[in-house]
């Protein structure tokens, strides 16, 4: 049997600490939407509710403006998700395999859009999809996820890439194949930790999204889930926090589990891609 030893105990007890800052803020979140709302904002805090109610699911899930924030969130995220992964695939592999004028520097350019905040590119982006007449339309949503999504996007397919042997494309080169059919029928089945890796991240980061719905959108029925949320039950007359939590907790839930399912395959192709022959 193992003896712990006090650097073990620490460090044991440290990551104890930090799952519970991470996990913490969901238990709240289910908790509160357990709650009446003449009992959320008491002190001390009721950590663990002493009549729990469902009647706020019954609420929300009763909503069909609800079902209505939930259907547009997922049509945007699972294009978003379809748009960046053509797009960076593209860009990633033509920064792996092709040295051209300004590559370097265009590379740079891409990742430095990282370091801008969404709210610096709104207001540029507002007005071109106004004159566009974009507007309360999924192409805008979309179009602007992307732009959040795509960088980083690049950067991790452009290192499996990078991982994997050109000498493999030469060979179907040789046997007749094109550059298309070398990169999606060998390549891209080469590196399909990387392509579930960064599917995964566009679709949370479109998911999560709340600034670009409420600010692409002025239509109650265009809004996605975080904007739809906030718009329906807070408000300055009223505020529903039950409601609220219990509308977060139904639109988390399917995607916590997806996560936790293919959280190993996320890992694992975010790690690989780092590793570089």
């Amino acid at each position: 049997m193992r003896q712990l030893t006090a650097g073990k105990i620490v460090k044991y007890g440290l990551i104890g600490f930090v799952a519970l800052v991470f996990i913490f803020p969901i238990y709240w979140m289910i908790v509160t939407s357990l709650k009446p709302n003449s009992v959320i904002m008491r002190l001390p805090p009721q950590f663990l509710p002493s009549d729990p109610i469902a009647d706020h699911y019954i609420s929300v899930l009763s909503d069909h403006r609800f079902f209505t924030f939930y259907k547009n969130s997922v049509i945007v995220a699972v294009l978003t998700t379809g748009v960046t992964l053509m797009l960076a695939i593209l860009a990633s592999y033509s920064f792996s395999r092709f040295r051209y004028r300004f590559s370097g520097p265009l590379q740079m350019l891409f990742l430095s859009t990282q370091m801008f905040p969404a709210v610096v590119l709104l207001i540029a982006l507002y007005t071109m999809y106004s004159k566009c007449g974009l507007i309360n339309t999924y192409t805008a949503l979309v179009l602007a996820c992307t732009t959040s999504a795509l960088p980083l996007s690049i950067l991790v397919l452009k290192g499996f890439f990078d991982t994997v042997s050109a000498t493999i494309e030469e060979a179907a080169t040789i046997d007749g194949a094109g550059r298309f059919q070398t990169l999606f029928t060998i390549v891209i089945p080469l590196i399909k930790p990387g392509i579930v890796a960064v599917g995964l991240y566009s679709f949370l980061v479109c998911w999560d999204d709340f600034l670009w719905s409420l600010t692409l959108t002025n239509k109650l029925e265009m809004r996605t889930l975080s904007a739809g949320i906030s718009m329906l039950y807070l408000g300055e007359q009223s505020q529903d926090w039950a409601r609220v939590m219990a509308a977060a907790t139904s639109a988390s839930l399917p995607i916590l589990i997806v996560y936790i399912f293919l959280q190993k395959y996320m890992i694992e192709g975010l790690a690989m891609g780092a590793v570089k022959e």
